[in-house]
């Protein structure tokens, strides 16, 4: 079973996230909690930490942006 990675809203008017920068590389293993990904919205920088732990598989490559609440990567 796959746990998604969402999205987070960061703010009452953020919209969309982009990806800036992945930490652990697709393909890679993370541990829960561990930090994930790097977001930016037009207002602040942050660090999303893995809800579970397992595999890695991209979704959003670096630079791309996304609407809030969409997926952004799966850990089986």
């Amino acid at each position: 079973m796959s746990t998604e990675v969402i999205a987070p809203r960061l703010g009452v008017t953020v919209t969309e996230i982009r990806i800036e920068e992945w930490l652990i590389a697709d393909g890679g293993t993370v541990a829960e909690g561990e930090p994930l990904v790097v977001i930016s919205t037009d207002k602040v920088n942050h660090e999303l930490p893995a809800p579970a732990s397992g595999s890695v598989r991209h979704r959003i490559d670096v630079g791309d942006g996304c609407l809030v609440g969409a997926v952004i990567a799966e850990i089986d």
